[in-house]
């Protein structure tokens, strides 16, 4: 089964007011496991960049300047991903918003969404009550985000890879790894892209609530009209 676990940055909020992606980021998974393949381009937005904009993923005009326009990658992007392989991003809406408007803008199919697993769902299922940005999950799972000073896409989707593997019970689903460690990336689709850093697998971890979190968890239950567990 191929995965791809995917992120994008922005100019701002919204495509139709004119706001465009200027980095995309991916990773590929095989049967829930990095392969080592990567897809990473930075994007010319064609428009200004405000200073609030640049403070979350530090991409400056000048630095997009002479990046090529998303018309120009759009065939390389859709043969990475591919036809039917999952994608795997966090807040995905956000994101297929932007990338269906950039492929409508140039004449190309949208992604459907059943295409999708939201990570951000998952995680709110999985600990209701609690945040479950980014950062909040590596803080969770262990998982090492000392180089996430800024945004950027393909760093957010090496970090969301390790994320959503423990989000599904662990580094070894199925029982596929005969190793206990394996890099998570080796290829690098562009010269400018910033190095990406090798990370080590490790057994499920067995986790166990805080004090704070059985009590929002029984506060949860409580909502619960007539629930199994008897809490009321």
């Amino acid at each position: 089964m191929r995965e791809i676990v995917l992120d994008t940055e922005t100019t701002g909020l919204d495509p139709f007011a004119g706001d465009r992606i200027v980095e995309i980021g991916c990773i590929e998974l095989i049967n829930h496991l990095p392969t080592g393949r990567t897809y990473h381009q930075y994007i010319n937005p064609q428009r200004a960049l405000s200073e609030e904009v640049v403070a979350v993923h530090g991409l400056t005009e000048e630095f997009l300047s002479d990046k090529p326009i998303f018309k120009d990658i759009a065939d390389d992007f859709l043969a990475f991903i591919g036809t039917d392989s999952k994608l795997v991003i966090h807040n995905a809406p956000f994101d297929m918003k932007f990338l269906n408007a950039e492929l409508s803008w140039v004449d190309k199919e949208l992604l459907s969404f059943d295409r999708v697993i939201d990570t951000l769902v998952m995680a709110r299922q999985k600990f209701p009550g609690s945040r479950v940005n980014l950062n909040e999950l590596c803080k969770r799972f262990n998982v090492d985000n000392t180089a996430r000073t800024l945004h950027g896409a393909l760093l957010d989707s090496e970090l969301l890879a390790e994320v959503y593997l423990d989000l599904i019970g662990g580094r070894e689903p199925g029982l596929v790894l005969d190793k206990m460690s394996a890099p998570v990336v080796n290829e690098i689709k562009h010269a400018d892209t910033p190095a990406v850093r090798q990370k080590e697998f490790h057994a499920p971890r067995v986790f166990v609530l805080d004090k704070e979190e059985e009590k929002q968890h029984i506060e949860f239950v409580r909502q619960i009209k007539n629930n199994i567990w008897g809490v009321s």
